[in-house]
């Protein structure tokens, strides 16, 4: 309950539904006023009557849902017109309520603040009958027709919302189980695009790398590293599962799975159109560009490489050496820095490792708890 300026409290009452607002408030001080505009209105609207703008303010108070507009005179005992306007203006109320002044004090000041106030109408005393009907109910009507197309335009908002969470699950589903279908087909559990996610998402919510990304942009990133490695789709069997080292020809073939991965990405129509996209496509091609520009495959160099290419780059690495392959056994953790920071693995941004060596006992502690969980 909310308390205005004049300690009069007012709840906090659904006053968006045209389907609940049936009442006419008449609001004059002179009985006779009150009994004329009555008469002329009884038919088509309930009515409630106010001698003065503290008694009209506890009706809005207990009843403003109910309220479909209100007739208002200036010239009233203890709360005049002009200043109800201004508490049911500080209300919010003039939103969902038309108001007319309706006074025989039509001059310039008068009429010039209420309309300022947002008064939709000045009729003056005494009042025809016929032009006040008209002119009231013309504007009720433009009310009431107003609050349902709002609430018709806001149940559509809410439904489109719903369809575009409901696509977006469906999009990360198709991305997932295709990402994981090429570990599984490289004899990989799996898990590696998982930990990919994680640890991108990671290093970029507590290094200074994601500084300036907004939550959704980490989010799309994290989900764009998933699929990092798409390309590897088009490399042969032969290639992706072989044991031993590659020859300069094998070699060859496997670092096109990063044109292979832009271009499928291109190719997908639901891809295209998802968020994550450009963040995707940037990453599938460009996460084994190095530092030093002696990556591929465009030989970026220093900052040409993306800041979340250069993360999902690292974390890949990391990950990789960290982890059991079909053509090798996992490195600890504390050889698999010691690998990344001599640039074994290739020359990463030297702030970037700075950032890493500063988070990876977490990342370590965050392994651990994954390897718990799935025992």
């Amino acid at each position: 309950m909310y308390l205005n300026k004049e300690g009069i409290p007012m709840k906090n009452a659904d006053i968006s539904s045209p389907n609940t607002a049936d009442t006419l408030l008449i609001i004059d001080d002179v009985e006779m006023n009150r009994a004329i505009l009555a008469e002329i209105f009884r038919d088509s609207y309930r009515i409630e009557e106010a001698e003065n703008g503290r008694e009209a303010l506890a009706i809005l108070a207990d009843h403003a849902e109910r309220i479909c507009a209100v007739l208002l005179d200036v010239i009233m005992p203890e709360l005049d017109g002009i200043g109800l306007l201004r508490i049911m203006k500080e209300m919010n109320l003039l939103e969902h309520m038309p108001v007319f002044l309706v006074t025989a004090e039509t001059g310039d000041e008068v009429t010039r603040e209420a309309y300022a106030l947002g008064v939709m109408d000045v009729i003056g005393k005494p009042v025809v009958p016929h032009i006040v009907t008209r002119r009231v109910n013309s504007i009720i009507e433009l009310f009431q027709a107003r609050k349902r197309l709002g609430n018709v335009v806001e149940r559509q908002r809410e439904e489109l919302f719903e369809q575009t969470k409901k696509m977006y699950r469906m999009s990360v589903g198709m991305v997932e189980s295709l990402s994981t279908a090429i570990e599984f087909r490289s004899d990989e559990s799996g898990e590696h695009v998982r930990r990919i996610h994680d640890i991108t998402d990671f290093l970029l919510r507590n290094t200074r790398f994601g500084d300036g990304l907004s939550e959704n942009e980490i989010e799309l990133i994290a989900l764009a590293a998933i699929m990092h490695d798409v390309g590897k789709i088009a490399i042969p069997d032969a290639i992706l599962k072989k044991p031993g080292r590659f020859t300069p020809e094998e070699f060859e073939i496997m670092k096109t799975h990063t044109i292979q991965g832009g271009r499928l990405l291109a190719k997908i129509p639901q891809m295209k159109e998802h968020e994550s996209y450009s963040y995707a496509y940037d990453i599938a091609l460009h996460h084994h560009e190095r530092w030093d520009g002696r990556g591929y495959p465009d030989g970026l160099k220093g900052d040409e490489i993306s800041v979340w290419s250069q993360v999902v780059s690292l974390a890949d690495v990391y990950d990789a050496l960290i982890s059991k392959r079909c053509y090798k056994d996992a490195c600890s953790c504390d050889e698999a820095v010691r690998m990344i920071v001599n640039g074994e693995c290739g020359v990463f941004n030297p702030e970037l490792i700075d950032s890493f060596l500063q988070v990876e006992g977490e990342l370590r502690r965050m392994y651990q708890e994954k390897i718990n969980q799935n025992v």
